[in-house]
């Protein structure tokens, strides 16, 4: 188990739902104060008075990653409050999906604005104040995608992946000053991810909500609750593992497709086709 205690504070973004409310639960429940940022700041409210309500810690913050001084504010503000910042879980996401030839680079600013450059305004204004302190960690949730080929999702995919070289280029700059860092690579985790996606030229998938939309984005029946995932990557950040990878049907895949990169590929492509016949603007090429 992570070494939480009451003069414990992490800050969570995205906080006010799915793998980041799973978070800010299992921390308090753990002991740690916890800072519920969201860009929504009734979401965060909610998921802080929920833990108050069962004697955990944790207050809410607005907060728009996008924005570099709102997250250097949080930062600063709880530092000075509690002379201290042991976590900090970037933690804060969002998907664009279509085919690449209707995504315009606005599209693609919208989607690296949240996933990329989001979780470096975070690094930027947490590494220096655990520098200075002598310790601290530092996670960033990437996705399984960052293994992954995945057509459709041309901008999620690509922020995922360079999350993976921020992190472990970070973990081996820290690791003497007393930072460590960590990236979270899940898959098929049960949260609202699929039905906050945007959808560009393909209406069909857009009318779709709930299960509907997440067996047509290759979802399997059973996906791990929020809970559970936030207790998995709070025991391996325990650990200070490095690369957190669950549940176990991804590390299989990841196994597979080094061995056999074609085949995978195959199977990538062959469901992106039928996804784009299936979903796209009737009569578009």
């Amino acid at each position: 188990m992570v070494n939480t205690g009451q003069d414990q504070v992490a800050i969570v973004t995205g906080g006010g739902s799915g793998i980041g409310e799973g978070l800010c639960h299992e921390l308090a429940r753990r002991g740690t104060r916890v800072v519920v940022a969201d860009i929504r700041p009734t979401d965060a409210e909610r998921v802080a008075t929920a833990i108050r309500a069962g004697g955990g810690m944790a207050e809410s913050a607005a907060v728009d990653v996008t924005i570099e001084a709102d997250i250097r504010r949080i930062v600063t503000e709880t530092v000075a409050r509690y002379e201290r910042l042991d976590y900090l879980f970037n933690n804060a996401g969002i998907a664009i999906g279509g085919d690449f030839r209707d995504l315009t680079l606005e599209h693609w600013r919208q989607v690296l604005d949240v996933d990329l450059y989001g979780v470096l305004h975070g690094c930027q204004a947490a590494y220096p104040v655990m520098v200075k302190q002598g310790f601290g960690h530092i996670v960033n949730t990437s996705s399984a995608d960052a293994f992954f080929p995945d057509p459709g999702n041309a901008p999620y995919d690509t922020a995922k992946h360079a999350l993976i070289g921020l992190s472990l280029s970070l973990r081996l700059e820290g690791a003497d000053l007393g930072v460590k860092v960590s990236v979270v690579c899940p898959g098929f985790v049960r949260s609202n991810v699929y039905d906050n996606a945007g959808v560009v030229n393909m209406p069909g998938l857009a009318a779709l909500h709930g299960r509907a939309r997440e067996q047509a984005a290759g979802a399997p029946a059973r996906m791990m609750p929020a809970d559970r995932a936030a207790r998995v990557i709070l025991d391996r950040v325990a650990r200070n593992q490095a690369v957190i990878v669950f549940p176990a049907q991804i590390r299989l895949a990841r196994r597979l497709y080094a061995v056999l990169p074609g085949l995978f590929e195959r199977e990538l492509q062959r469901r992106w086709y039928r996804s784009r016949r299936a979903y796209r603007v009737a009569g578009a090429a």
